[in-house]
């Protein structure tokens, strides 16, 4: 019996190797990138010939038998309450802890400081202030000390072909990669990211390499682990997703009460400011596009904040209005402290 137990949990938190190349659909798929990229057979077949199954990253997009008990449980009731928990408790507190301490802001302006120069360039030709894509960087790497420990190739393979929520996705991601390893010419084998399979100090997926990957070194080569190129390539992101230069991205408002629920917030929904009664910019806000509401839920009561199109922009990159709000405010601080300095 406690043998038993051990095996389990071997298999559940360590990867073992697996011969990819009798997978029915792994033949298919490397046909498909044969006749695609005219890629050699053998060369693919020995890349699934030995893959390390990832088992951390297939547990995240394969909810458990108990997991999917819950969510089928959850009533509008639930849902309610559970929503009631996080307003109790202060879900935006929790959140942004570990992302906007002072620890955080000193190490962001040590990375703007220690590649000034890379910055101003990137600022200029595109228009996107530095200390965003600094907070970008903090929050996604740590400013580039961690950039992940799942290699890559391994890691989509897993979640390609073992079943999950995602299958698809991660396909298509896997040839893209694959693709990718090619044109830029380095070992799918060599690169480490994220449990998802992002890569770099800004996590892009494969599929945004092309869109937005710049080499903005000079070596003929999208190189995302290197400052150049992630920091460019970061910019280059948030301009193509509507960035407006020397836009404002937002500011807190006043309301009444320590609760709000008057109108419907969130990222996705605007309104003329006009429209908005009772609610007023606590700084001065010279800015007459239409305004997103964002609700930050306290443990005494909610921060209640406009966003403008820049922040809808950065909501691009995270579909969270959380994460796009702690990038502004990391990017706020950044600026404020290496002013100070």
């Amino acid at each position: 019996m406690k043998k038993s137990i051990i095996l389990f949990f071997l298999l559940t938190f360590f990867s073992f190797a697996k011969d990819y190349t009798r997978d029915n659909d792994v033949i298919s798929f490397i046909n498909t990138l044969i006749q695609k990229y005219d890629l050699k057979k053998e060369t693919l077949e020995k890349l699934f010939l030995d893959v390390q199954v990832q088992h951390t990253a297939l547990r995240a997009f394969t909810p458990s038998k108990k997991q999917k008990r819950l969510q089928d449980k959850r009533t509008p009731q639930k849902i309610k309450q559970t929503r009631k928990y996080y307003q109790k408790y202060g879900s935006w507190e929790r959140y942004s802890r570990q992302k906007l301490n002072n620890k955080q802001v000193k190490r962001g302006v040590a990375f703007l400081k220690k590649y000034q120069d890379i910055f101003l360039r990137v600022e200029k030709k595109y228009g996107v202030p530095k200390e965003y894509i600094a907070a970008i960087i903090g929050i996604e790497t740590n400013y580039g000390s961690n950039v992940g420990k799942y290699p890559v190739f391994d890691t989509l393979t897993t979640l390609a072909f073992e079943k999950n929520r995602r299958n698809n996705f991660f396909k298509k991601e896997l040839e893209k990669f694959i693709q990718l390893s090619y044109t830029q010419k380095f070992n799918p084998k060599n690169v480490y990211g994220s449990y998802a399979g992002a890569i770099g100090l800004g996590q892009f997926m494969p599929s945004n390499y092309d869109a937005y990957g710049v080499d903005f070194n000079g070596d003929g080569r999208i190189t995302l682990q290197n400052p150049y190129d992630a920091i460019a390539s970061i910019a280059n992101y948030l301009k193509k997703n509507g960035w407006h230069k020397g836009e404002l991205v937002a500011t807190r408002v006043s309301y009444k009460g320590t609760r709000f629920s008057k109108y419907e917030t969130g990222y996705e929904k605007t309104y003329k400011q006009g429209t908005l009664e009772d609610i007023r910019p606590k700084k001065t806000w010279d800015y007459k596009g239409k305004v997103r509401l964002i609700k930050l839920t306290l443990k005494k009561y909610d921060e209640l904040w406009y966003g403008a199109k820049n922040f809808f922009v950065i909501t691009r990159y995270n579909h969270s209005a959380y994460y796009a709000m702690s990038v502004h405010q990391l990017a706020e601080k950044l600026k404020e402290t290496s002013h100070e300095n």
